[in-house]
């Protein structure tokens, strides 16, 4: 999708968006069948009107005119996000006559943006930085782990189950059906919560009837029988231990290789932790403007991709909130959360960016597509002409230039420890009082006026 942007004085652009022909077609297609749907036509079972009957019945300009009604609102935001300007209200969209068969086809649109943000100098921001030091705990826990993957299984004949134990179990049942010999870990979660409770405790060869439930008000009996009960002798942390489980000749030389990558591990979040804080600590000094509907825009699309993540697992979103405990609203309010904290973000380092005059060239962009290619087995060069067919290729620009920005911005800033941190968090200052009696302002939705 092609775009033009045409900056408007009072905060205004106009874009002129090329929609190509395969996208046309699409929606041309999408609303003949959405049509053919509804149409009744003697002869024709409802919804299986062809495309062809529903031209001769409605005419090709019904059809286009439903194809942009349904449309033009995902090419718009979709050319907007790749130009990289914030809308902040309705588009006045114009655009002359039906494109052909196969033509692409091009609209203006004219919409109130968001201007740039005033980010103040950074250079004075403090931000929190834990120690990327590797806990003792940590390292030998790593080991531990390794010990379990090389333990062996032995009987136990002395003593009931205990959670961490391997067992052997027949479950039979009229509603579940009858499996024999089926292996378990205790604690592990194969089975259900009922039958896990059921075997703590028990003794090889002792037989439980189990309720276990098989909807939301019913449950049925299983007969439980503990066959066998093993447990996990471990291996001595030793160089014999180092040399069975990894490529090292002593636990000396295991044990620096995980320190070596634990570190490695913890850097990268404290990183992570240090880029988020000194986005976050800008954000929080510099005024982004009135990003209400950018913020309710990007929630949508959370709550979107949400449902379809959850309908790609066979999930229902009613079931994911019985599931999680939670409500829609709370659910709604999480996520608008997350898009105010993500569009805040992007807004304070597009000023970064822009402050800093910050550039990413073609050879920028190609290198990291072929290096990220490379590590993914895919043709380089097929990759590259992909991202510039979809319109990816610009975004993928814009991405790079936030990046950019944020390296800068984290350069600049000064690190602090976390003690540190908390330490002034607690002060009192003149600011924090005024801040905390706050002034309240009513809006239309609100529910009531202040007073007076």
């Amino acid at each position: 999708m092609r775009t033009h942007v045409e900056e408007l004085p009072e905060s205004k652009v106009r874009l002129e968006v090329e929609v190509p022909e395969a996208d046309v077609r699409h929606a041309f297609e999408h609303a003949a069948n959405d049509l053919a749907g509804s149409l009744r036509v003697p002869g024709f079972r409802k919804g299986r009107v062809p495309t062809r009957v529903v031209l001769a019945r409605m005419g090709r300009d019904a059809v286009w005119s439903e194809a942009v009604r349904g449309h033009i609102d995902s090419w718009f935001w979709n050319a907007a996000a790749t130009s990289g300007i914030r809308p902040v209200s309705a588009p006045e969209v114009e655009y002359d006559g039906v494109p052909g068969e196969n033509d692409r086809f091009t609209f203006h649109a004219t919409v109130s943006v968001l201007p740039t943000p005033d980010v103040p100098d950074w250079s004075d921001l403090e931000v929190p930085a834990p120690e990327a030091e590797v806990p003792e705990e940590l390292v030998e826990r790593e080991l531990d782990a390794l010990r379990t993957t090389v333990a062996e299984l032995v009987p136990v004949t002395d003593r009931p189950v205990e959670e961490g134990d391997t067992v052997v179990v027949d479950i039979v049942g009229e509603e579940t059906g009858t499996q024999r010999n089926y292996v378990a870990e205790v604690g592990e979660g194969r089975l259900v919560d009922e039958l896990e409770n059921a075997l703590l405790g028990m003794s090889a060869g002792e037989t439980k009837t189990v309720e276990i439930p098989v909807a939301e008000d019913r449950t049925t009996k299983a007969e439980l029988t503990l066959k066998e009960i093993k447990e996990r002798l471990l291996p001595d942390l030793d160089d014999e231990l180092a040399q069975t489980a990894s490529e090292f000749d002593t636990l000396a030389e295991l044990r620096g290789d995980v320190e070596r990558r634990l570190g490695e591990q913890l850097e990268a979040e404290v990183e992570t932790i240090v880029r988020e804080g000194a986005v976050d600590a800008l954000a929080a000094k510099t005024d982004v403007g009135p990003i209400g509907p950018l913020v309710e825009r990007r929630a949508a699309e959370l709550l979107n991709g949400l449902a379809r993540s959850l309908a790609g697992r066979g999930i229902e979103f009613g079931t994911y909130l019985q599931m999680t405990g939670q409500t829609q609203e709370a659910v709604i309010a999480r996520l608008r959360q997350q898009a105010d904290q993500a569009v805040r973000r992007e807004l304070v380092l597009e000023a970064v960016a822009d402050k800093l005059d910050v550039e990413v060239s073609d050879e920028e962009i190609e290198e990291l597509v072929r290096s990220e290619s490379e590590e993914a087995d895919e043709d380089p060069e097929a990759m590259l002409e992909t991202l510039r067919e979809r319109g990816i290729y610009d975004q993928l620009r814009a991405d790079l230039r936030m990046r950019k920005a944020l390296d800068e911005l984290v350069a600049g800033v000064k690190r602090i420890p976390v003690e540190v941190a908390e330490a002034r968090e607690k002060l009192w200052t003149p600011e924090k009082e005024r801040a905390a009696a706050g002034t309240t302002i009513w809006t239309p939705g609100s529910e009531e006026a202040p007073t007076q």
